[in-house]
């Protein structure tokens, strides 16, 4: 992903953390508009083209779930929403990805891990428009929901699959246990055991293929795809 090349929506009525946020990614050579409201933001929105929108959920006219939810319905293709909030419980969190979301990052945060975040989340955006995604040995055909490594089959169950272009979409980041959670089960998770068997099921298909040890895990975080030692097997 060109940096350079990355449209921001900025959605925050805060004119101090508003200023910080576009600053840091206009530094970046990104080009970032701002909305302080929400019917602002939602006009922008349906109007233009942006890799990512940063919406805050606390604005003075509407509520940010109902901005989202309009967003995704009305704007001209799917925008990535990343969503900016200081409610960390995680009911806040199931609903705002039960409206769209795409991910969430608690106040205060680190300017640098918000645009690691929208890098990740554009590269995701592109697949859309896209029917398969490179990363590393990997291909995965998101039309046929099938994963080759080298060009060879890999056997993967629909949830291995699932979890293997949330990583993909993501490398070099890490993806957390709660982002890889709600992409399987959405708002209603079983236990983090169950996530542990999957990642355990993917990781002995990625290996038997040959692929070596390519999901690390990261901890107190999630796991992380590494295809740079799978490139030298």
């Amino acid at each position: 992903m060109n940096r350079s090349r990355l449209t921001i929506l900025v959605v925050e009525d805060h004119p101090t953390i508003a200023r910080q946020i576009v600053d840091f990614l206009e530094g970046l050579q990104w080009q970032t508009d701002h909305a302080a409201t929400g019917a602002l933001a939602i006009d922008l929105a349906t109007r233009e083209a942006y890799d990512v929108v940063l919406l805050d959920l606390n604005l003075p006219d509407l509520d940010g779930l109902e901005v989202c939810r309009a967003i995704k319905a009305r704007a001209p293709r799917n925008v990535p929403v990343l969503m900016l909030t200081a409610r960390d419980a995680f009911e806040d969190k199931a609903r705002g990805f039960n409206e769209g979301a795409d991910d969430y990052l608690t106040k205060p945060f680190d300017l640098r891990e918000l645009a690691l975040r929208c890098e990740a989340l554009a590269r995701r955006g592109q697949l859309h428009l896209s029917q398969e995604m490179r990363v590393g040995p990997l291909t995965l055909l998101l039309r046929e929901k099938r994963a080759l490594h080298n060009g060879a089959p890999l056997p993967l169950t629909q949830a291995g699959f699932k979890l293997l272009l949330k990583l993909g979409a993501a490398s070099p980041q890490a993806v957390s246990r709660s982002a890889l959670m709600h992409e399987l089960w959405g708002a209603n998770p079983p236990d983090s055991d169950a996530l542990k068997s999957h990642i355990y099921a993917l990781r002995k298909q990625l290996e038997l293929a040959g692929a070596g040890p390519m999901i690390v895990t990261i901890p107190q975080l999630g796991y992380r795809l590494e295809t740079a030692a799978a490139d030298r097997v």
